[in-house]
């Protein structure tokens, strides 16, 4: 098993801890034996090929993998040391406190203030509404760019502008962490180093995982880095993920200790 903890630099507090979990869809096991503790404020990048179980992982934290009627994790993920999958724990709730930001820029069929607007609605938000807009559109770095034309549809803006949008309808909620599946995949490489700067503003204030093949981005903008990899096993009746290495980005990529994590991250497989 992985250590949990980084075995180089020094880790702030633990928002977010995964504890020796097993994820399976029906009786197939997806992923095995993950643990990991991820730091406040700062961001953490999951990387490895296709298949060995990151964004699986990923939306284990704020149980979107509830959706899947098939899902089953058994081991704890804990929130602040709270049971993410407690009985008594709300999954919307979850999903408040932990947002996330999907690869593809997702805008609801709304004007772009109603974007921003529509979670803190629907959970009673009852401060300024005009006031709240304009400081999470400010936080996404998007203001100055839509500040004159709120009133006009989402899909309006181009692809980056729409992911920089999902990521101020996100933070709109006040959650405390941000979820990022490959948030930058369908985006030109201006879009994506706008929101790689974004992301390094927001990291001020909140904590972040994001999903990545961009090894490039992982290097440019996370603090911690969590290579997963995946092995064929006739048990888990195909290919399993599991976490392989787990460090500080300048370890992983330029000293890990394992050989499979120097393997993928030199580009000789992945």
């Amino acid at each position: 098993m992985v250590d949990t903890m980084p075995k180089s630099g020094t880790m702030t507090d633990v928002v977010l801890r995964a504890k020796e979990c097993d994820i399976y869809y029906g009786s197939y096991k997806a992923v095995r034996d993950v643990s990991i503790d991820i730091p406040r404020n700062k961001i953490t990048a999951f990387i490895g090929p296709s298949g060995c179980g990151k964004s699986t992982v990923l939306r284990c934290f704020n149980r979107l993998n509830d959706l899947i009627e098939s899902f089953s994790l058994k081991g704890k993920m804990t929130y602040h040391g709270q049971d993410l999958y407690a009985p008594d724990v709300d999954p919307v709730e979850v999903r408040r406190r932990i947002g996330m930001v999907f690869q593809k820029p997702n805008p609801f069929p709304k004007t772009i203030y109603d974007n921003i607007a529509y979670g803190p609605r629907i959970s009673g938000y009852k401060g300024d509404m005009d006031e709240l807009v304009e400081t999470s559109l400010r936080r996404a770095v998007l203001w100055d760019e839509v500040k004159d034309k709120l009133q006009e549809s989402g899909f309006s803006l181009s692809g980056g502008q729409q992911q920089r949008l999902c990521i101020a309808r996100t933070i709109a909620v006040q959650p405390e962490v941000v979820l990022m599946d490959e948030p930058c995949a369908a985006l030109d490489p201006i879009s994506t180093l706008k929101v790689e700067e974004l992301m390094k503003e927001l990291v001020q204030n909140y904590t972040i995982i994001i999903v990545t093949h961009n090894m490039q981005q992982a290097t440019r903008v996370a603090d911690y880095t969590a290579f997963y990899n995946a092995q064929v096993t006739e048990e888990a009746g195909g290919k399993v993920g599991y976490l392989a290495e787990f460090d500080s980005t300048e370890k992983i990529f330029n000293d890990p200790e394992q050989e499979s994590t120097r393997d993928y991250v030199t580009g000789r497989f992945g």
